[in-house]
């Protein structure tokens, strides 16, 4: 069950996106991703490349290999 409160405050949310043109959503997105990056390098002591590749690496883990990724080096 959900209180009045956080009832109130995901609407004011969904009411601030709505207001938001599609540009600023971007941009509010891509902000975020910059800013969990820099979260990610500095909890774990990696420089941006490193940081990438550990959470592409991530990703893939438990899924099957595609054999097209097999192909293409």
């Amino acid at each position: 069950m959900r209180s009045k409160l956080a009832e109130q405050l995901k609407e004011e949310q969904r009411e601030r996106f709505a207001r938001m043109t599609p540009a600023e959503r971007v941009a509010l997105s891509e902000r975020l991703g910059e800013e969990g990056l820099a979260e990610y390098m500095s909890a774990n002591g990696l420089d941006r490349a490193q940081a990438v590749t550990a959470i592409k690496r991530s990703r893939r883990m438990g899924r099957r290999p595609s054999r097209c990724f097999d192909e293409h080096p």
